[in-house]
């Protein structure tokens, strides 16, 4: 009896390694879109017989993206997304000025949370991420061909979504995501505690991408 039961388990056991093997647990994807971008703000610079300007902003543009996700379990995926906006860097105030083309990459590790059943045919989805933006070296024609250096920042990035799988392996994403940049922050004042002190007061500055893609993602 006993060794009968024991025999039963292991079937069982071995039956559920190979249907799990059998499952896609990972999932790729290809996505493109559109990015609105903004910059910061600063102080005004005056460039005689241009104009003056106080803004320094990345215009809205086409972007493109892959990402690799890992079913950890039914609804929690874990992954890694790449993104790149291709860009144009303008100044803005009395009137506009385009420095010159920029790209402008995202790297960004991720969780998701997947709604609804593993084998559902629509699973929406809220993702949040860490890691890095990387803002491209710029050469502007409005100082003679001068090279204006990249540079890259901590973000994070958020994301809404739903994924649609008409076949088995096969879906389409559909998404809106926000990637915050801190950028900078301008002081405001002094703020002061009768026991900690005073303190400078400052207000953060963030450089905002929000995007809006759809892809394909095949399941594997």
């Amino acid at each position: 009896m006993i060794r009968k039961l024991a025999m039963t388990v292991a079937m069982g056991a071995l039956a559920s390694s190979a249907a799990w093997a059998q499952e896609g647990r990972f999932e790729i994807s290809g996505t493109a879109g559109w990015t609105f971008s903004d910059g910061v703000s600063g102080n005004t610079i005056t460039v005689p017989g241009v104009g003056a300007f106080n803004r320094i902003d990345p215009k809205d543009s086409f972007a493109w993206g892959a990402r690799l996700g890992f079913m950890a379990t039914e609804n929690v995926e874990v992954g890694f997304l790449f993104n790149q906006q291709s860009s144009s860097l303008e100044l803005g105030g009395s009137t506009t000025a385009t420095l010159g083309d920029e790209s402008i990459y995202n790297y960004h590790g991720y969780f998701a949370y997947n709604f609804g059943d593993e084998h559902a045919k629509a699973r929406p989805y809220i993702l949040g991420g860490a890691g890095a933006t990387q803002f491209g070296a710029v050469t502007t024609g409005l100082a003679s061909g001068r090279t204006i250096g990249g540079h890259t920042e901590f973000s994070s990035t958020w994301a809404l979504g739903v994924k649609m799988y008409p076949g088995k392996n096969v879906g389409i994403r559909l998404e809106a995501r926000w990637t915050p940049t801190y950028i900078k922050s301008d002081a405001t004042g002094w703020w002061c505690d009768p026991y900690w002190g005073c303190y400078l007061v400052g207000n953060a500055q963030y450089a905002n991408q929000f995007d809006l893609n759809g892809g394909i993602v095949l399941r594997f």
